[in-house]
């Protein structure tokens, strides 16, 4: 019974990965985005994460 469970969960698995590599080669596809092309600080230099300020006390990203 054990193996018939880890069987199936290796097939739901591979499908997943599949399913995620056909959607990442569609032409609109969405890519993610990369830490170089976040929003930075424009004091410290440092990736924007949220709306509020940053860390370093400056008043805005």
């Amino acid at each position: 019974m054990m193996l018939k469970i880890a069987g199936l969960m290796l097939l739901v698995l591979a499908a997943l990965a599949v399913f995620g590599r056909v959607r990442l080669g569609l032409p609109g596809a969405r890519k993610p985005r990369s830490l170089a092309a976040a929003r930075k600080c424009r004091s410290c230099g440092r990736p924007a994460i949220g709306k509020g300020p940053c860390g370093c006390g400056a008043p805005e990203a």
